[in-house]
């Protein structure tokens, strides 16, 4: 059976850790013994030392143990063989670090709004529950039952979302409905580009820093794209490149490129020898973006919960004196 992934924000306590043990010259083994894990995952890092002491590498320990993806586990693996994972394990903390911060700021902002939910609920069926309108059982049950409205809703979304980033090279017919869907909605839609279009640089960058080369970390890069539309077209950069097109004429092409394109900073990076630098340099950018628009979306989703429920509560009272 599968592992699970480990959570953004523990996969960057893990790297920082192991960046911080990497300079200060630890063995390997120590280190992840002194990592800090949450208890759940203490069979994984065991799992991890008893396969190093067997003599396997980091990233391919990490990755049987279920402490590494496979993208990371080719990231490390190329830069242990380089000489040390110590620059790779930092950027690989600072990426999700980046990530645990952006996926906390909407869950935040949403607990009052809950909150207020919860009293509004509770509040607004008690003189029908005085009266003896309605018994315990209804009481609680109009409590409960926006919640778990809400909370199929959640599921659904997260059902959905795994069918969407679900990586196969034959996606079928509702992942290309629901892809191009999303790519089309207004204002969502081309965050939703933009994030995917992120993402490949970013990793493609990590790769090629790590010392992969090129086309060996393209269709790994285009693996890690979560909708199938976008990651068909990038699919199509590696067939140019193998007949002899550089990077920048192979991504002319593409139909998602994202509001700021990438093409001057690869072309400044052939030229300069830089690459991998000025890859990170955009994703970095769009990462602000990526940034910003959420916080736009974090303000504006709580007082647009807070309007809804202001009007299911007149509604509920107009209801009331109607009847």
């Amino acid at each position: 059976m599968a592992l699970s992934p480990l959570p953004d924000q523990v996969r960057a306590d893990m790297f920082l850790h192991l960046s911080v043990m990497e300079r200060a010259g630890l063995p390997t083994d120590q280190a992840f013994k002194l990592l800090n894990l949450p208890p759940v995952l203490t069979p994984r890092v065991n799992v991890l030392r008893r396969l190093l002491g067997k003599g396997a590498d980091i990233p391919g320990a990490g990755f049987k143990a279920g402490l590494f993806s496979e993208l990371e586990t080719h990231i490390i693996r190329a830069a242990c063989s380089a000489g040390s994972p110590e620059i790779t394990y930092k950027r690989l903390a600072t990426r999700y670090a980046h990530k645990a911060r952006q996926a906390s700021l909407v869950r935040s902002r949403m607990t009052m709004p809950l909150l207020t939910l919860l009293i509004a609920l509770a509040v607004q069926p008690l003189p029908a529950l005085v009266a003896g309108t309605i018994n315990t059982t209804g009481y609680v049950l109009s409590i409960v039952r926006p919640f778990l409205v809400l909370g199929g809703g959640v599921f659904l979304y997260r059902f959905l979302a795994r069918r969407l980033t679900t990586s196969t090279d034959r996606p079928d017919a509702l992942q290309v409905r629901l892809s191009e869907l999303l790519t089309r909605l207004p204002l969502f839609g081309v965050m939703v580009v933009r994030m995917n279009v992120r993402d490949f640089y970013e990793n493609l960058a990590l790769m090629l820093e790590a010392g992969i080369p090129m086309l060996e970390a393209l269709p790994m890069a285009v693996s890690t794209v979560g909708l199938c539309n976008i990651r068909a077209d990038f699919a199509r950069i590696l067939p140019q490149m193998e007949k002899g097109a550089t990077l920048s004429q192979a991504l002319a092409g593409l139909r998602f490129q994202g509001p700021n394109s990438v093409h001057s900073f690869v072309v400044t990076g052939e030229g300069s020898g830089a690459l991998p630098e000025m890859l990170l340099r955009f994703a970095d950018g769009e990462s602000d973006a990526v940034t910003q628009y959420q916080i736009q979306l974090a303000d504006w989703l709580p007082r647009l919960f807070y309007a809804g429920v202001a009007v299911w509560m007149a509604y509920q009272i107009l209801n009331s004196h109607i009847i």
